[in-house]
């Protein structure tokens, strides 16, 4: 009876030390290969039935992009009667915290060592960012108290991640889409570690932007959701505050809520009317104090939407009814300072002292001096820019990297059989400004005016119309709106209609353009006018003679012409 007493606590102690994580193994400051990473779950999922391990789509890298999925029941199947929380790691794999307690996480659901889910199936991208993680150093984050080693910001062709979900140039970007629309996550969970200003927590987070999220679902977060998860953390001693969004200042004054624009990972979520929070874990606390507020916020969540999953699912699929044709859409927004809380904040004395390199004044902290005191925190925006909602877009099948597009995030298109002749409104892009430096592969636009009107196009057999009444209605909006912050227009999808590709000869359009304002009198009022109010263009022949030119039927109608039409 003691042999096999003490062969069952060996062989017990045997198989805990197997599923230790190398985080466990290692010295509280070491993070986790990725080799090490994938290999580890291999071993979850051949030990336990509740575990399943799948390889998705590649990767710039070349590397596929796995998903861990946890099910109480084993069932895989994410579209049974459950809640499902989604949660990304590695995005930035310098910022290895979620790599390493996701592993713990999925561990411990896997061996009932936390309260195991009936009602919400988890599921874990391991390492988002594989040729980042690949490509492994000690130096990148100099801001960064630890791990050891790390990976590195940029992927395997230096795109940063957290800023690729609406333009999607990686295959990163591709593969996450497919992954995110077959999973339909009720919650979405993207680990980060946080830049900027130094303070008392170790955990800080970005929920994302309600009014963006959007009617009672953003209210719902808002107000209960993400307070009451971080109330869980406050009992075990975790303290907490918003994602301190101040950069190269100090957050006495205090600060606004992140506005995630689709963009960045929760921007895009949001858009399917997923919930979203970016845990941002503080730079200067050390790694293992990291990982642990990590995990400890992902079972708070968990356990949240255990308990609230019915609630959560019907405020989702009821957000739809805030995005109906003909209502007004929010395309731009700013900071509405009217509307500011008083916010308890744990930070330490910012002050600045002359610097012994630069001789210049530079900011530093004081951690001998925490304070405790009330600041201001502004979390609400006001539209700038709103736009009615369409019943219908209309894209020529010539825009085909566009369908390619809404056709990976699961919007469905319907072809037109017959050559035909539709009344719809267009664009004609007015004004755009234009970024003078690279931004992630792209020298973006902004600022960006449209004028409308209402006219009849002829679109042929195979050309498609898009339903603005489907789940993917603020996708569509968003990405195919022109004055939108991240447009497909703004990400210069369509630089080709900014370039004008038929010109004149000036000697030989003179006689055509006097032949022109001579028969059009309108054509010359409109001229003489702009000539006797406008001195700069009275005295350039070459601008007269432009003008002419672009208000005759010579001028090509595809310049500046946006070629995606709405129907109201």
């Amino acid at each position: 009876m003691k042999k096999l007493l003490f062969f069952f606590l060996t062989s017990t102690l045997i198989v805990a030390q197997d599923l230790k994580t190398p985080f466990e193994k290692g010295n509280g400051n070491q993070s986790t290969t990725y080799e090490e990473c994938i290999e580890y779950y291999k071993m979850l999922a051949n030990q336990f039935q509740t575990i399943q391990m799948d390889a998705m789509g590649l990767t710039d890298s070349g590397e596929p992009l796995h998903i861990v999925t946890f099910s109480e029941n084993k069932n895989f199947d994410y579209s049974q009667n459950k809640a499902v929380i989604l949660i990304n790691n590695g995005i930035h794999p310098g910022e290895p915290d979620g790599i390493d307690a996701s592993m713990m996480f999925l561990r411990d659901l896997a061996t009932a060592k936390i309260r195991v889910p009936k009602n919400t199936i988890i599921v874990a991208i391991p390492i988002y960012n594989i040729g980042g993680s690949l490509n492994r150093n000690s130096h990148s984050r100099a801001n960064q108290n630890g791990p050891e080693a790390y990976g590195f910001r940029g992927n395997a062709r230096n795109f940063d991640l957290n800023r690729d979900f609406i333009k999607s140039d990686s295959r990163n970007s591709r593969s996450f889409q497919e992954i995110f629309h077959e999973v339909n996550p009720d919650m979405f969970i993207d680990n980060h570690v946080s830049n900027g200003a130094d303070y008392q927590y170790t955990f800080t987070c970005i929920a994302t932007q309600h009014q963006r999220l959007g009617g009672k679902l953003g209210e719902f977060y808002k107000n209960e959701m993400h307070p009451e998860i971080m109330k869980e953390l406050k009992k075990k001693k975790i303290e907490s505050t918003p994602y301190v969004n101040i950069h190269g200042d100090k957050p006495d004054a205090g600060f606004a809520q992140f506005m995630d624009s689709p963009r960045y990972a929760t921007g895009y979520t949001t858009l399917f009317n997923s919930l979203g929070s970016v845990p941002e874990t503080h730079m200067l606390k050390p790694y293992k104090d990291r990982v642990n507020v990590t995990y400890e916020y992902m079972l708070a969540t968990m356990n949240y939407v255990e308990k609230n999953y019915q609630k959560i699912k019907k405020l989702k699929a009821e957000n739809l009814k805030n995005y109906i044709v003909g209502m007004k859409y929010p395309l731009q927004w700013e900071l509405d300072s009217s509307k500011v809380t008083k916010m308890e904040f744990k930070g330490y004395k910012g002050d600045y002292k002359p610097s012994e390199i630069t001789g210049k004044n530079r900011l530093y902290y004081d951690q001998k001096q925490p304070f405790t005191k009330k600041i201001n925190f502004y979390s609400d925006y006001k539209a700038t820019k709103e736009i009615i909602i369409p019943s219908y877009y209309v894209i020529p099948k010539s825009q085909w990297s566009i369908l390619d597009l809404l056709q990976l995030n699961n919007i469905a298109l319907k072809t037109i059989t017959n050559d035909t002749i539709i009344e719809v409104e267009s664009y004609k892009i007015d004004s755009y400004e234009t970024s003078k430096r690279p931004y992630e592969g792209h020298y973006g636009h902004y600022n960006t005016r449209v004028t409308t009107k209402t006219e009849k196009i002829a679109f042929k057999k195979g050309d498609f119309l898009i339903k603005t009444q489907q789940a993917g209605v603020k996708y569509l909006l968003e990405t195919l709106e022109p004055e939108a912050v991240d447009s497909y227009f703004n990400w210069n999808f369509f630089d080709p209609i900014l370039q004008q590709k038929e010109y004149f000869s000036a000697y030989v359009f003179e006689d055509l353009a006097k032949e022109l304002i001579t028969k059009s009198a309108k054509l010359k009022a409109e001229f003489d006018a702009k000539k006797m109010t406008d001195k700069e263009f009275a005295e350039s022949p070459e601008a007269q003679l432009d003008w002419i030119y672009r208000n005759s039927e010579y001028y090509e109608k595809e310049h500046l012409q946006y070629p995606i039409y709405r129907i109201k």
